[in-house]
C-alpha cells in the first residue's frame, strides 16, 4: 500500500518507471485509483448530449457502454504503441467535453427543426467520423499547425468552449431540457439534488486527504446519488432495457452528415490536438522521459494520431469524439507509479465495464440535476483551463485585441443567435457556434496581423 500513497514531486522519486512491471496487486490498486479519477469524465459527456437531444434510455445506454469500451481500447493502443500508433506512455484517453456544447447547440436545434433524433444522432456520428481524419491529419504535419495554431489561439478556443459548456451545465443543474418542457425546471428539488453535489466537490476538494481530493466527483455523484435514492428520483429505465452482455454494433444509427455541425467540429479537433500535446507533454515529463527532440515527437505524433483515430472509431460504434485526458497525471504523482503497463489494466476494466450495460444502466439513473452539479464544476475547468494557457502568453496590446474581438463575437453569437438572421445559409451555419465564430476569428486575426518586433522585449499591457 505504500506504493500507492506516497506523493512523488520529481521524476527521480518514481517507485515503478515507464518499462517496470508492478506486481499485479499493485498495479491492480494504481489503475483503480486512475479509474475512480476518469469514468465519470468518460461517460458524462455522453449523457448530457443524450438527455438534451432526447436519445430513448436503451440506445443512450448503447452509448455511453461504448464510451467506457472505446476509451478502454484506446488507453491501450497508448500504453502499449503498435508502429506509429500511441505515446508508449501511462496515458488515459476518454470522452472529450470540447465537442459537447457544438453537438448538443448543433443536435437540439435539428430536432427543434423536425428531424428524426435518431437520424439526428446518425448526422452527429458522421461528423465525428469525418472529423478524425483532420486529427489524424494533423498528427502527420505538427510543426506546420503549432505555427498556424498558436497558445494564443488555442487558449482562446479552450476558454469559449469553456465559458459556453456553462450554459449546458445550468441547464442540467435545473433539470435538463426535459424540466424545460415539462414546467419541473429550477424546481427546489432539482436545485437541491445539483446544490449537494456542487457543494460536496468544493468541500472534499479543501480536505486534506489526498485521495479524497482525487475522488471528489465521484464522491459527490454518490452523495448525490443517494439523496436522489431517498427523494425518489432514480430511473433504472435504461438498466431495465439493457441485454446482459452489450455486443458492439457498428453504425447503430446509420450514417449520416450536417454542415452545420462538421463546421464547427473542424476548429475543436485542430484545438483538441494540441491539447494533446501538451498532456502528453506533461505525462512524459513526470514519467522521467524526454520533453524534446525525435523520441519526444514520435510520441507526440503518435499520441495525436491515436486521439484521430480512437474518434473514427467511435463514431463508427455509435460514441462521442474522444482525447488524452489530463487527471491521470495527477495520478502518478499522487502514486510514484508512472508504469504503462498500468494502463493496459486501466484499458481492460474500462472495457470490461462497458460489455455489460448494467454499468451504464447504474450510471444513466442518476438524475440530470446530480449529473448537472458535477459537470458545472467540470466545465468551469475547461474555462479555467483557457485562462491558464493564456496567462502563459505575454498579453501585449495585439494579443488582448485579438482576445477582446475573438470574445466578444463568439459570445455574441451564442447569445443572440438572431444576429446573423440575414447572412446566407451556408454562411450562418458556420458562424452560429459561438466557438467556431470566435475560434476562427482568433485564427485569422493571429495569422494577418504581425507581430510587433519589439514584442520579445515588451512588458505585459
Amino acid at each position: 500500500m505504500n506504493a500507492l500513497t506516497q506523493r512523488t514531486e520529481t521524476p527521480n522519486d518514481l517507485l515503478y518507471r515507464l518499462d517496470d512491471r508492478p506486481r499485479p496487486w499493485i498495479a491492480f490498486l494504481a489503475a483503480l485509483q486512475h479509474l475512480l479519477a476518469i469514468i465519470v469524465p468518460i461517460v458524462t459527456p455522453g449523457l448530457l448530449i443524450c438527455q438534451a437531444i432526447g436519445v430513448s434510455p436503451r440506445d443512450t445506454n448503447i452509448i455511453v457502454s461504448m464510451s467506457l469500451v472505446i476509451s478502454g481500447i484506446a488507453t491501450f493502443v497508448q500504453c502499449k504503441r503498435f508502429g506509429p500508433l500511441g505515446a508508449g506512455l501511462l496515458i488515459v484517453q476518454g470522452t472529450s467535453f470540447n465537442f459537447v456544447g457544438p453537438l448538443i447547440a448543433g443536435g437540439v436545434l435539428m430536432v427543434k427543426q423536425g428531424t428524426p433524433v435518431e437520424a439526428v444522432m446518425a448526422a452527429i456520428f458522421g461528423v465525428v467520423i469525418a472529423g478524425s481524419f483532420i486529427e489524424m491529419g494533423v498528427s502527420r504535419v505538427l510543426p506546420f499547425i503549432k505555427r498556424l495554431i498558436t497558445p494564443l489561439v488555442t487558449g482562446i478556443v479552450v476558454l469559449m468552449i469553456g465559458l459556453t459548456l456553462i450554459k449546458v451545465g445550468l441547464i442540467s443543474m435545473g433539470g435538463g431540457y426535459a424540466a424545460m418542457g415539462d414546467g419541473t425546471f429550477a424546481s427546489r428539488e432539482n436545485l437541491l439534488l445539483s446544490s449537494v453535489v456542487l457543494a460536496a466537490i468544493v468541500v472534499l476538494n479543501r480536505l486534506p486527504v489526498v485521495w479524497m481530493r482525487s475522488c471528489a466527483i465521484i464522491i459527490a455523484l454518490a452523495i448525490g446519488y443517494a439523496l436522489a435514492a431517498y427523494l425518489g428520483r432514480l430511473n433504472f429505465a435504461g438498466m431495465h432495457e439493457a441485454a446482459l452482455f452489450q455486443v458492439p454494433i457498428p453504425l447503430h444509427f446509420g450514417l449520416g452528415f450536417s454542415w452545420s455541425l462538421f463546421i464547427p467540429m473542424v476548429v475543436i479537433y485542430l484545438v483538441t490536438s494540441l491539447e494533446a500535446i501538451g498532456d502528453i507533454t506533461a505525462t512524459s515529463k513526470i514519467s522521467g522521459q524526454p520533453v524534446e527532440g525525435p523520441v519526444w515527437m514520435q510520441r507526440i505524433k503518435g499520441g495525436v494520431l491515436v486521439n484521430g483515430a480512437n474518434s473514427l472509431l467511435a463514431g463508427l460504434f455509435n460514441t462521442f469524439p474522444s482525447s488524452v485526458f489530463a487527471q491521470n497525471n495527477g495520478i502518478i504523482q499522487l502514486t510514484g507509479i508512472a508504469s504503462r503497463y498500468v494502463g493496459m489494466w486501466i484499458a481492460v476494466m474500462l472495457v470490461a465495464l462497458g460489455l455489460f450495460p448494467a454499468v451504464a444502466g447504474v450510471l444513466q439513473a442518476v438524475p440530470e440535476p446530480v449529473l448537472g452539479g458535477a459537470a458545472l464544476v467540470m466545465f468551469g475547468a475547461v474555462a479555467a483551463a483557457g485562462i491558464n494557457i493564456l496567462a502563459g502568453v505575454q498579453l501585449d496590446r495585439r494579443a488582448l485585441l485579438i482576445i477582446s474581438v475573438s470574445l466578444a463575437l463568439g459570445l455574441g453569437v451564442s447569445q443572440v443567435p438572431e444576429f446573423l438572421a440575414n447572412l446566407p445559409v451556408a454562411l450562418r451555419n458556420v458562424l452560429e457556434s459561438g466557438v467556431a465564430t470566435g475560434g476562427i476569428c482568433a485564427l485569422v486575426m493571429n495569422w494577418f496581423l504581425p507581430e510587433s518586433p519589439e514584442r520579445s522585449g515588451q512588458e505585459p499591457v
